[in-house]
């Protein structure tokens, strides 16, 4: 069971639009809503599921915008999360803003789509490529031959239409990982993680069936290989279009694809990560009147990669003025606002030390010891890279017609939320 009705208010409450799918929760109980949630922010108690009497309120804030959705069961909490944040997807696909002035200039399509996401409390299509097949931007003005709904809808296959064709048939594959890492004053790693994406962009004629072979430890101990050059997935989701009971008997992960750009899949490793990025800051003080902090970066990563776009962000005391900075390679800018200084390195290959040397005038030297000091933030990228190992072994691509597919596979290395603490 489901969603009774979905609403979006704006940010007074307000409803701007709304949709009763089975009629059994009153469409005035949403006037209960904003009150109960200012009530149990004030209380300290917020919570993502509201209830009030009988009525159950499940919502999510987005922009400017509360999306809500009512229930009088014991609805399946995750899937009308899953629904409302879906709902929030397919809408910026549409009007790449979701604000309250984009629901009030296109309140027919989002009436139309509210439609077609859920029927009776359940989901159908969620899928915006499929959506916007049949619920254009001139919605509206449709010509009545024209509204039938595609024959994708009722597909086995609902994320991929017929007939599709290209002259040149190519399948691009990007591995992403982002590295989430923190580090006490010590140097010791407290929280180390990579977090992986598997994303696709198909250009590929007709109903073409794919199986991607990865470097899995399941799949290599399955098969009596060697395990040194294999990797442990955890938490593995994936897209809708992947066969679930094929992955869970021999781990193949097989697939007919969407057309275009799709998240295939992700990953999770909890393994320790040696710092890709290494930070040592020293802060010496002059007679309580200025600061000077010296920065040293090193990348521990092969010397035959180079991060790109490094952005280290090193906090400084909130009344710290007059900053004079010199770098030995890069530029360093001082953002007030946030009381950091941001040192931004365009290249920085693997195995090389940078130096950043930052002056400060600092009327009161003592505050800074009161205030506490924020980590360092480190943001980077280092193509051609993956830190946890994992390999695309293979990509076949299928199709009765026998045509030949170029698969190219790029990976790529990235910061998640990269903090180094300094003592």
């Amino acid at each position: 069971m489901s969603a009774s009705a979905v609403f979006i208010l704006d940010v007074k409450g307000k409803p701007l639009i709304s949709r009763n799918y089975k009629g059994d929760v009153p469409m005035s109980e949403i006037e209960r809503f904003m009150p109960l949630l200012m009530q149990r922010e004030e209380e300290g108690a917020l919570t993502p599921l509201l209830s009030h009497g009988r009525v159950h309120f499940l919502w999510i804030k987005h922009s400017n915008l509360y999306l809500v959705a009512t229930t009088l069961k014991n609805a399946n909490a995750s899937l009308v999360y899953s629904f409302l944040y879906k709902t929030v997807e397919v809408f910026c696909e549409y009007f790449k803003e979701l604000e309250e002035e984009s629901i009030r200039d296109n309140f027919v399509i989002v009436y139309e789509l509210l439609d077609e996401l859920m029927d009776f409390g359940y989901p159908q299509t969620t899928d915006s490529k499929i959506l916007q097949e049949y619920i254009t931007q001139q919605s509206n003005k449709l010509e009545t031959g024209k509204s039938r709904v595609p024959p994708t809808v009722t597909n086995a296959v609902s994320w991929r239409s017929e007939g599709i064709k290209y002259k040149k048939n190519e399948v691009f594959i990007d591995v992403i990982e982002s590295v989430n890492l923190l580090v006490n004053a010590n140097g010791s790693v407290l929280l180390s993680e990579i977090v992986g994406t598997i994303k696709l962009k198909v250009f590929l004629s007709g109903m073409p069936e794919l199986r991607l072979g990865l470097n899995d430890r399941v799949l290599f101990e399955l098969t009596g290989r060697s395990k040194n050059k294999s990797v442990e997935l955890e938490d593995v989701k994936f897209h809708q279009c992947v066969r679930l009971s094929r992955f869970d008997n021999d781990r193949t992960i097989s697939f007919i694809p969407p057309d275009g750009d799709f998240e295939l899949m992700s990953y999770r490793l909890s393994t320790q990560v040696k710092p890709l990025i290494w930070i040592e800051s020293v802060i010496e003080k002059f007679s309580h009147s200025r600061v000077e902090i010296m920065v040293k970066a090193k990348g521990q990563f092969k010397k035959q990669s180079v991060a790109n776009g490094v952005e280290i962000a090193v906090p400084v005391p909130s009344d710290a003025d007059s900053p004079r900075f010199k770098t030995s390679v890069g530029s360093a800018k001082y953002v007030p606002e946030k009381n950091v200084v941001i040192w931004s390195i365009k290249s920085f290959p693997g195995g090389k030390e940078y130096l950043m040397r930052a002056h400060f005038g600092l009327p009161s030297v003592e505050k800074e010891e009161v205030e506490g000091r924020p980590p360092i933030g480190v943001k980077f990228e280092i193509p051609y890279f993956t830190v946890s190992g994992i390999q695309v072994r293979y990509m076949k691509i299928i199709e009765k017609s026998g045509y030949q597919a170029l698969p190219w596979v790029r990976y790529i290395t990235q910061s998640g939320d990269y903090q180094l603490r300094t003592s």
